[in-house]
C-alpha cells in the first residue's frame, strides 16, 4: 500500500535514511489486518480505484481537485461508491474525477486563517502532525513545500489519503499512520512543523510541545492550532468526563497560558495570529460524514456553550520559532 521507494527518497532528502529501518516494521504491522481489522476492506477499495490519465492536480485552491471530470457515468459512480466506503471523511473539501467530497470540516476556512501569517512554505520541508487525510499536507505542497510528511494514528484517514493520492500522484507528500512519539529519534530537520487540532488530545501538553520542538531545525517555525479557554488569566481548565461530547480532551489553556507553555519550552518569537469561534458553518454533518457533529455538541438553548456547560470551542493559531 505504501510506496516505500517514495518514502525513502523523501527521507533521503531530509537526511533521515536511518528512519526507514526503524519505521518499516511498525508500518508493516499498521498496514495489515493485525493493525486494524478493517484494513483488508479499505485496501480493496483503494486498490479497486480505476487507473486513469490524470490531469495536473489543483492543490492551491479551497477545494483540492484531481482527475478528469468527463469519465463514463458508470465509472464515476463506482469511484464515488469506493470513496463513500472510506467514510467518514472529516477533512476536505476534495473533488476527485468530478465527485465532490463535502467533508465534515470545511478545512479551507482554517487554512485561510493562517496561510498569510506563516512563513512562506516555498522550498521548505514540512512535518504535519495529526494530518488526518492529508488535506492540509496537500495545501502545504500546493503552497510550494519541497517535501511534506504527515503523520496520523487513525489508519482510516491514511487510507483516505491513499485514495486521494491515487488521483494526485505527488511523491513529495507522504502520510504515515504514526504518532509523534513514534518517530524514530529527535531529528531537527524540518523547516516548519504543524500541529493543528492535536494539543488538547494530549495527556501532557508540555511533552507534546517539547516533541514538536525536537522536529524543528534551529529557527524553524511551529504552527500550533488548538482550542483555548476565553479568559485573560494564564490558567488551564481540565474537563471532567467530556468536552463538546469528546472524551479525549485533557487540557484547555487560555491563550496567555499557552504562550507561557511555549516560552517555558524554549520557543521564541511567539505570536498569536488568529482567534476564532468554531461554527456549524465550518463543522457539520454531511453525506460524507453522517454522524453527529458540532451542532449536537452545543447547548440548544445557548450555542455559546457546550452541552456540558463549557464555553463553546474557540480556536487559536500561534506561531513560534525553535531556538
Amino acid at each position: 500500500m505504501l510506496d516505500f521507494s517514495s518514502l525513502s527518497r523523501c527521507l533521503r532528502t531530509l537526511g533521515l535514511d536511518s528512519w526507514r529501518r526503524s519505521l518499516q516494521p511498525i508500518l508493516a504491522h499498521r498496514f495489515s489486518a493485525q493493525g486494524h481489522g478493517d484494513f483488508p476492506r479499505w485496501q480493496k477499495l483503494v486498490a479497486g480505484l480505476p487507473s486513469i490519465d490524470s490531469s495536473p492536480a489543483t492543490l492551491n485552491s479551497d477545494t483540492i481537485c484531481a482527475g478528469p471530470t468527463d469519465l463514463d457515468p458508470e465509472v464515476q459512480r463506482a469511484i464515488q461508491s469506493s470513496l463513500l466506503g472510506l467514510a467518514p471523511w472529516r477533512k476536505g473539501p476534495f473533488e476527485l474525477c468530478g465527485i465532490g467530497i463535502d467533508a465534515e470540516w470545511r478545512s479551507n476556512l482554517k487554512w485561510s486563517r493562517l496561510t498569510d501569517a506563516i512563513a512562506p512554505l516555498a522550498g521548505r520541508n514540512v512535518l504535519d502532525v495529526g494530518c488526518g487525510n492529508g488535506y492540509y499536507a496537500l495545501r502545504m505542497r500546493g503552497a510550494g513545500s519541497h517535501c511534506v510528511i504527515g503523520i496520523d494514528p487513525t489508519l482510516l484517514y491514511v487510507m483516505q489519503f491513499f485514495a486521494v493520492q491515487h488521483f494526485i500522484n505527488d511523491e513529495a507528500v507522504i502520510v504515515l499512520p504514526l504518532r509523534l512519539h513514534e518517530l524514530p529519534e529527535s531529528a531537527r530537520v524540518f523547516d516548519t512543523t504543524f500541529s493543528m487540532g492535536v494539543l488538547y488530545h494530549q495527556r501532557s501538553s508540555i511533552a507534546h510541545l517539547q516533541q514538536l520542538q525536537g522536529t524543528l531545525r534551529p529557527g524553524g517555525q511551529l504552527v500550533l492550532e488548538t482550542i483555548f479557554m476565553p479568559d485573560d488569566k494564564a490558567c488551564t481548565r481540565m474537563p471532567g468526563d467530556r468536552y463538546a461530547r469528546m472524551r479525549n480532551v485533557w487540557q484547555l489553556p487560555t491563550t496567555a497560558e499557552l504562550v507561557t507553555w511555549l516560552a517555558r519550552c524554549g520557543f521564541c518569537d511567539i505570536e498569536i495570529v488568529d482567534e476564532s469561534v468554531t461554527t456549524v458553518a465550518e463543522q457539520r454533518s454531511t453525506q460524507w460524514m453522517t454522524f453527529e457533529s458540532l451542532a449536537a455538541a452545543l447547548d440548544p438553548d445557548d450555542p455559546s456553550r457546550t452541552v456540558e456547560g463549557w464555553p463553546a470551542p474557540r480556536r487559536v493559531v500561534v506561531l513560534a520559532n525553535a531556538p
